[in-house]
């Protein structure tokens, strides 16, 4: 074990030197043109079911009603080249790092099904300044100077400028740290048509973003979801629970990320509104267990 980490470690220290090196990877079924450091390949290889929650969530999802997804933190477009070779539907992807637009644009022009827009997701359309910081294929936005400052765009002005949209199916949230105040944004500016909201709940990046992760239950209870899905980091399904509950099953999370020798680690939840009977089924299936 001790040799593969540090040969693992090794390889990704190279990588890291020439990190947007364009190459072409074969990932979980589909063709991606990713950077050279991008941990996906790595993920994939050394858990198979990396990601796959998602992808057939959407799948699901699909067979009951016409699919529209958000991508929020795009990336690379992985999660959106996967949904669509799984399911057809249209995906409208957001992405403010203009390092992983390059590749995002590599991986999805062509496809009408598509749409991006540059730009950060912001609760509103203030102007902030921000900073990309970028670590093995992933970016979280921090405080800057004027000239790292991305374009922001709040959830009701990208639903006002998308109507392609306008019956939201799907939700799907990577940014680090912020996904528990962005998230509720989106589910608020949608209220009308309950999308499923899948997401990365992080404790420790949501308190270096400067939230408290727990806040987020309340406030989706707030707007009407109830029931909730959860995998681990893995993707291997922990097991069901309500928004009510949520919050003090996951502090489990802290007491795994505080103990010596363990890594930080985190959960995927797919969060479903009280009155969508399809999106229940849907994760009942994926995740038929109680936590």
């Amino acid at each position: 074990m001790a040799v593969s980490t540090a040969k693992r470690r090794l390889g990704w220290l190279i990588r890291d030197r020439f990190p947007f090196r364009p190459v072409v990877r074969d990932v979980q079924g589909v063709t991606l043109v990713l950077p050279w450091s991008h941990r996906l390949p790595d993920y994939a290889r050394w858990g198979p079911t990396y990601g796959q929650n998602l992808v057939e969530l959407a799948r699901l999802v699909a067979e009951s009603s016409p699919l529209t997804v958000l991508d929020v933190g795009a990336n690379v477009g992985d999660s959106t080249v996967q949904i669509l070779n799984a399911a057809d539907g249209r995906v409208l992807c957001i992405e403010a790092d203009p390092a992983y637009l390059e590749f995002l644009h590599r991986n999805v022009d062509g496809d009408k099904r598509v749409s991006v827009v540059e730009a950060l997701l912001s609760v509103d359309d203030e102007q902030t300044a921000r900073t990309a910081v970028r670590t093995g294929g992933t970016t979280r936005f921090a405080e800057g100077g004027d000239a790292d400052a991305m374009p922001m765009v709040s959830p009701s002005r990208l639903r006002a400028e998308h109507p392609d949209f306008d019956r939201l199916r799907l939700v799907k949230s990577d940014t680090d740290g912020y996904d528990v105040v962005l998230v509720p944004a989106v589910a608020e500016a949608w209220a009308d048509a309950h999308p499923i909201l899948f997401f990365e709940y992080d404790p420790y990046l949501t308190r270096i973003a400067g939230h408290d992760p727990a806040a987020v239950w309340a406030r989706l209870a707030e707007l009407g979801y109830r029931d909730v899905a959860v995998w681990d980091n893995g993707a291997t399904p922990v097991g069901r629970t309500t928004t009510a509950e949520a919050g003090r099953h996951g502090a489990v999370l802290d007491v795994a990320s505080n103990q010596r020798n363990r890594g930080r680690t985190y959960w995927d939840v797919a969060v479903v509104h009280a009155d969508d009977l399809a999106g229940q089924a849907a994760i009942e299936q994926l995740v038929p267990g109680l936590i």
